[in-house]
């Protein structure tokens, strides 16, 4: 038997007004255009993308997979690919959405959440994420109602920590997951870089939700939905994973941030 569909914001034709790097959504949410990078609240200074917003534990995921390659097979791609420095510089995260950036993977939801809140936002509920990702039009993909291989960064058949490491349950922190290249592309893909992966409203449009990374929700328990490049799921705006707590972070795992319009620009 098929499972009910999630409950989707009610679509309101008021215009409201939302920050330039937000799309209006039902005419009741501003949501980022692109899935979240992450800069320092104070000096602007950008995170890695490929390191959990902590310098400490950054550091030691750097040591760990450092000394990893330092035994691994002669010739093997785990020995052969570099392992990028982590930012050595305190950061209070705030979430960035802009083009042309690799997106911040290695996100739990109370990291996610706090990164959000320093930008003003918030994390999105369940039901304004996937009526964004539904369009104007409520679509079950970005770009149409039958699942197109390709059109969206999901359900590539290549796992990197298989490729790595030859086990693709484990080593899901290893910082070269995401930039492992597949057929002339990376498996983790800049923002936006997706045409056809873009759900409408309006003139505008908001990219990359579905696949690239999972992006969590709003959710007590922990919920991220979207799917990520190597997820195969066919799913599109209603993929959903509930199976891990929000402490949990890996590889695969960002966000994107919602605001609630300004009252005042919308009189």
């Amino acid at each position: 038997m098929e499972s009910p569909r999630p409950a989707m914001l009610e679509i309101l034709r008021t215009p409201i007004t939302c920050p330039p790097d937000m799309v209006a959504v039902a005419g009741r949410v501003c949501v980022d255009r692109f899935e979240t990078s992450l800069v320092d609240r104070d000096s602007g200074r950008a995170w890695s993308p490929f390191f959990t917003p902590d310098r400490e534990r950054a550091a030691e995921v750097f040591a760990f997979y450092s000394a990893r390659r330092d035994v691994a097979a002669p010739g093997s791609l785990e020995s052969m690919i570099a392992i990028p420095a982590p930012p050595t510089f305190a950061v209070d995260a705030r979430a960035v959405s802009a083009k042309g950036v690799v997106p911040q993977g290695y996100l739990s939801a109370d990291q996610a959440e706090a990164a959000c809140s320093r930008a003003g936002k918030r994390l999105c509920s369940e039901a304004e994420w996937i009526t964004a990702c539904r369009g104007d039009v409520l679509k079950d993909y970005p770009y149409g109602d039958r699942y197109e291989q390709g059109a969206c960064n999901v359900f590539r058949e290549d796992h990197p920590s298989a490729m790595l490491h030859g086990n693709a349950a484990r080593y899901h922190d290893d910082p070269r997951n995401g930039q492992l290249v597949v057929a002339g592309k990376t498996l983790l893909l800049t923002t936006g870089s997706s045409p056809r992966c873009a759900s409408k409203w309006g003139d505008d449009a908001i990219f990359d939700m579905v696949g690239n990374l999972d992006e969590w929700v709003a959710d007590a328990q922990g919920v991220f939905v979207g799917g990520f490049y190597s997820r195969g799921t066919r799913a599109g705006c209603f993929s959903r994973v509930s199976a891990h707590p929000r402490r949990y972070a890996d590889y695969s795992t960002g966000t994107r941030c919602c605001k609630d319009p300004d009252a005042t620009a919308n009189r």
